[in-house]
């Protein structure tokens, strides 16, 4: 999409991929003030993701780094929308809900709803699903060393009724040498996450500017 033309600009307009967005709103003015190596995963009718390593946004060769939905865990699990065998968006996203819990729920908030009140069926797709999260999260962990992970999207609204059995899961997998724990938290700012790191985004390109053409 060439973003110039359709809104008539004739100068470069700089886009932004909604979870880094989300992640710098977070680092700016949320639950990861001022941390140089976190993980974002955004949790909704797909499994989205941002990395900051050493204090910059990890963006990658083309723009796609952090779609961590899209890793592998199961090489023989059905391809995802990119291709992924048995991806982790697939194993947690809305966007099979309907197919994991044959044709029980269509959306998340009535799936955790039925969890809380017993509903075993739902208990069990939920289960399943935060174990799928754990082990992606832990993968994560082991690949990138963050000191914190965020956590943010509808399934998030939970809140403890996620982290607590999430919390148990990763204290089975993760790798904690001397000790060291990853810190496990929800977003503060949730669906104003991106609009934060898109203002900070363009102040960073307006200082740059300023910089870089004094008057």
């Amino acid at each position: 999409l060439d973003w110039a033309k359709v809104l008539g600009r004739d100068d470069t307009v700089t886009i932004l991929n909604d979870a880094h967005a989300a992640l710098l709103g977070e680092n700016w003015r949320g639950a990861a003030l001022q941390k140089n190596n976190i993980l974002l995963l955004t949790l909704g009718t797909g499994v989205g993701g941002a990395a900051i390593v050493n204090g910059k946004l990890l963006t990658g060769h083309m723009g796609r780094g952090g779609h961590f939905g899209h890793m592998s865990l199961d090489p023989e699990g059905t391809p995802d929308c990119v291709g992924t065998p048995g991806s982790l968006e697939d194993c947690i996203g809305e966007c099979t809900l309907n197919e994991r819990s044959q044709g029980r729920y269509q959306d998340t908030e009535t799936l955790l709803c039925d969890h809380l009140n017993g509903v075993p069926l739902a208990t069990a797709i939920f289960e399943k699903s935060v174990k799928a999260l754990a082990v992606g999260i832990c993968s994560l962990i082991n690949i990138l060393d963050p000191e914190t992970i965020l956590l943010s999207g509808g399934i998030t609204k939970a809140n403890n009724n996620l982290l607590i059995p999430l919390k148990k899961e990763l204290e089975k997998i993760e790798w904690r040498p001397q000790g060291h724990q990853v810190q496990l938290r929800i977003a503060e700012n949730q669906e104003w996450s991106g609009a934060f790191g898109a203002l900070y985004r363009s102040l960073e390109i307006y200082r740059d500017f300023e910089i870089n053409n004094p008057t």
